[in-house]
C-alpha cells in the first residue's frame, strides 16, 4: 500500500493545476517581450529567438511538402539510400553572417533562424545543403580535400538558386556578362577558404578552378542548372 502522503503536514493540502493564463495576460505578456517594458533583454532575445525558430519550422515544413526543388532533392536523396527527415533539417540561432550550414554526420542541415528575407532565400539555402548532402552520400565526399570541396561547392552554387542574378543584386554584385559564373565561382572560392584544411585563398581559388569545368557542368540529380 503507498502511504507516502501519510507524514504531510495537516494544513498540506494537494497543489491545483496551473490554470493557462488569460488571453489579456498573454497579450501582456507579449507586449512586454517586444517594448522592452518590465522585462530583462535576455527574456526578450530569448523570446525573439524563439520566434524566429518557430517561424523557420513553419517554414520550412511547407517547403519540404510544396517546393518542387527542394522535393525533388530529398526524393532523389532517398533513392541514393539517404533519406532525409524532417528532424535532420534543423532550425537554430545562427551569427547573422550565415543562412545555413551542413554537418556531414549525421547529414544534418541547419537553417539560421532568422536570417532569411524571403521564402525563396530559404528554399535556395535548403538547396544548397542537401545538394552537399546529396554528394557526400552518392559520391563519398572527403571534406578534407580541397577539390572535393571545392566540386560541391561549385555544384551546390550553381544549382540551388543562389546565384540568381536578383540574389547577386540584393548582395551588391552587378554584372550583366557571365554573372552566373562569376558568383558561383567566388562562392566557391569563398567557402573552400574557411575550410580549416585550407591554407590561405590562393589555395582555394586553386583548387576551385582545377575541378570547375567538370564540376560545374555536373547537374546530377538535375538534367540542367535550376
Amino acid at each position: 500500500m503507498n502511504d507516502t502522503g501519510k507524514d504531510l503536514p495537516a494544513q498540506a493540502t494537494p497543489t491545483s493545476t496551473p490554470q493557462p493564463r488569460s488571453a489579456f495576460e498573454r497579450w501582456r505578456r507579449k507586449a512586454m517581450l517586444v517594448t522592452g517594458l518590465g522585462v530583462t533583454e535576455e527574456e526578450r532575445l530569448e523570446d525573439l529567438r524563439l520566434h524566429h525558430v518557430q517561424q523557420c519550422e513553419r517554414k520550412k515544413e511547407y517547403l519540404m511538402n510544396y517546393s518542387p526543388v527542394v522535393v525533388f532533392m530529398l526524393k532523389h536523396l532517398k533513392l541514393s539510400g539517404c533519406e532525409v527527415p524532417p528532424s535532420n533539417i534543423l532550425c537554430a540561432p545562427c551569427d547573422q553572417t550565415r543562412s545555413g550550414g551542413f554537418t556531414p554526420d549525421p547529414g544534418a542541415v541547419v537553417l539560421c533562424a532568422g536570417n532569411f528575407f524571403s521564402e525563396q532565400h530559404m528554399e535556395s539555402t535548403i538547396t544548397h545543403e542537401l545538394l552537399h548532402l546529396y554528394d557526400h552520400c552518392r559520391f563519398k565526399v572527403d571534406w578534407g580535400n580541397l577539390r572535393h570541396h571545392a566540386c560541391s561547392e561549385i555544384r551546390a552554387n550553381n544549382l540551388s538558386g543562389d546565384c540568381r542574378f536578383t540574389r547577386e543584386l540584393r548582395r551588391g554584385f552587378v554584372s550583366f556578362s557571365k554573372q552566373h559564373q562569376a558568383c558561383v565561382r567566388r562562392r566557391a572560392i569563398e567557402s573552400v577558404t574557411a575550410n580549416p584544411a585550407c591554407p590561405n585563398e590562393a589555395a582555394a581559388e586553386r583548387a576551385v578552378n582545377e575541378v570547375w569545368e567538370s564540376c560545374f557542368n555536373d547537374t546530377r540529380p538535375f538534367d540542367e542548372i535550376y
